[in-house]
């Protein structure tokens, strides 16, 4: 099933003491765009020997 959306918002970090404020920082920019609804997220980690990123995904449409 395909699930239509009209914008991507992505959020990635490599530090760790931003990974712990990921959360509130997605959360501050939905509350800061009430005109969008997410319709679909994809949560990605990588790592190499040094560094660790987590990406947050979120596939959103507009509200009618």
């Amino acid at each position: 099933m395909v699930i239509p959306f009209t914008g991507v918002k992505v959020f990635s970090t490599t530090l760790a003491r931003d990974r712990e404020v990921m959360g509130e920082n997605i959360t501050r920019w939905l509350k800061e765009h009430p005109e969008v609804e997410v319709v679909d997220k994809e949560i990605t980690q990588s790592s190499d020997k040094e560094f660790h990123c987590l990406t947050v995904t979120l596939f959103y449409k507009t509200k009618a």
